[in-house]
């Protein structure tokens, strides 16, 4: 005799697929994670949608998927039905990571509250202010000299490269930075690095599908929760620090903001203000940064290295236009060309690969398909800044495509590296300040060469978390 809940469930999952868009078909259990390579590879999405269409539905498990490939049917879904698509999903794997704490991960009211004070805090510490754009200077000539050290010899930039943009979100959340061989600062880094890892792993899916089984056995997952608990106790000794050392005087970091909010709302019911969600914004602030701005310079430098004749023409504008001057965000207007090559590094380089799923937080039609409550939905942004109809050279590096004919710097509207609609990345105008000044500072300052002997530059990228490229050794030869 067969279970009664079995012919409900088998209902349920025939209801929902005549809903649901197409898409390949799913086996029982696993669903099309075995077509996937149990990843959310951006080529092998992009590729289904030449089968399926621009809106298609993969299973991971038992659990749909809705998928949105090219800028049309993103727009049409992210940017607008941005509130209705402003949930996340509640992965077991990242769930039991995370928690739905703090701002990346988080819903409804939790995410509502949280986000306005992340975005109203970066503003108030000086976000478009002299105040900090002068510390992002700061940390662009330790950067230069770090790079003179080397003398010209070939090296890994990954690391000076990832000090650097952590300083930066270290002053804005601690208050503080952190010498390169601060042995805090490189297990920081390390766990960091590792729990970003095994997010877009293999083994993240098979947690997500069998939870109950992967809690019992080991594996790098179960690394992973270590490094969790090494970075939450890092981020509670610093509350704990701030805590201690509370003045009256004017909040100075992110920190000093959220105890002063959690005072202020202590006797709001509907408050979501207390340690441990600062302990996850905390932990959202480095490690969506730190990923992110780390890797777009680093893809930057690669590309200079690729395309010499790119460089020497930012050189050349920045040489004409600065003459030697310090360089603000403001000057951003007068350098269209290095503006075009930032913007490209960000389009070509597509760190974020798929971007984070959503969920539909009420019921939605997109297009002719009706999409259910609680329904997963991806913005395959990959397929957005590759997108034909929209680039000039999709599948090559090349700065005109933010550029008109007269040379001018020219926005294009299917560039969303940072996501679109509501969750769009909260630390975008931070990540743009940093890459302008890192990035045309070290242009100011060095010329970027392979070491001597080779000739190939591998401009393919790995898939973790985010699109990286492979290590690399580069010669920075100081510019007279």
């Amino acid at each position: 005799m067969q279970h009664p809940n079995k012919h409900h469930h088998s209902a349920n999952l025939i209801w929902a697929t005549r809903n649901l868009p197409p898409g390949p078909v799913p086996f029982p259990f696993i669903g099309n994670l075995w077509t996937l390579s149990f990843k959310l590879h951006p080529d092998t999405l992009t590729k289904l949608a030449e089968t399926y269409g621009n809106i298609y539905t993969v299973w991971l498990g038992e659990t749909p998927l809705v998928v949105l490939n090219g800028y049309k049917a993103v727009k049409d879904g992210i940017i607008s039905h941005s509130e209705v698509l402003s949930g996340r999903p509640v992965a077991s794997f990242l769930k039991d990571l995370i928690g739905g704490k703090g701002i990346v991960m988080a819903n409804g009211h939790t995410w509502k509250q949280q986000r306005r004070f992340g975005l109203m805090t970066l503003r108030k510490l000086g976000l478009g202010k002299s105040v900090l754009e002068s510390q992002i200077q700061v940390e662009a000539r330790c950067m230069v000299e770090q790079f003179t050290a080397e003398r010209g010899e070939p090296f890994d930039p990954i690391f000076i490269l990832e000090h650097a943009v952590s300083n930066i979100i270290s002053a804005v959340v601690y208050g503080h930075r952190f010498p390169i061989d601060d042995d805090t600062f490189q297990e920081l880094i390390r766990s960091n690095h590792y729990i970003t890892e095994n997010l877009s792993s293999p083994w993240a899916r098979i947690y997500d599908a069998f939870p109950w089984l992967m809690k019992r056995i080991p594996g790098p997952h179960q690394t992973a929760f270590r490094h969790m608990n090494y970075l939450n106790e890092y981020a509670k000794n610093e509350i704990k620090i701030h805590k201690e050392n509370i003045s009256s005087g004017e909040p100075q970091d992110v920190i000093d903001h959220y105890l002063a909010r959690i005072n202020k709302c202590r006797n709001e019911t509907d408050s979501t203000f207390d340690e441990e969600n600062l302990m996850a914004v905390i932990i959202d602030f480095f490690g969506a940064g730190i990923e992110t701005t780390g890797v777009s310079m680093l893809w930057g430098l690669l590309y200079m290295v690729a395309y010499p004749h790119i460089q020497e023409k930012v050189q050349k504008e920045l040489d004409t236009v600065l003459d030697g001057n310090p360089l603000y965000y403001e000057d951003r207007k007068r350098l269209p060309y290095t503006n075009a090559v930032i913007h490209e590094i960000l389009r070509f380089g597509n760190i974020s690969a798929v971007g984070i799923p959503r969920t539909c937080i009420k019921d939605l039609k997109v297009r002719n398909y009706f999409l259910q409550k609680h329904t997963m939905v991806l913005a395959n942004l990959h397929s957005v800044l590759y997108d034909p109809k929209y680039w000039k050279t999709p599948k090559q590096f090349n700065p005109q495509n933010f550029l008109d004919r007269g040379g001018n710097f020219l926005m294009n509207e299917a560039f969303m590296p940072f996501s679109a609609g509501s969750r769009v990345c909260l630390g975008e105008q931070l990540a743009r300040f940093q890459l302008f000044i890192f990035f045309s500072t070290l242009m100011q300052s060095f010329s970027f060469r392979l070491p001597e002997g080779e000739t190939e530059v591998n401009t393919q990228y790995r898939y973790k978390l985010t699109l990286q490229p492979h290590p690399f050794k580069i010669c920075a030869i100081p510019r007279l």
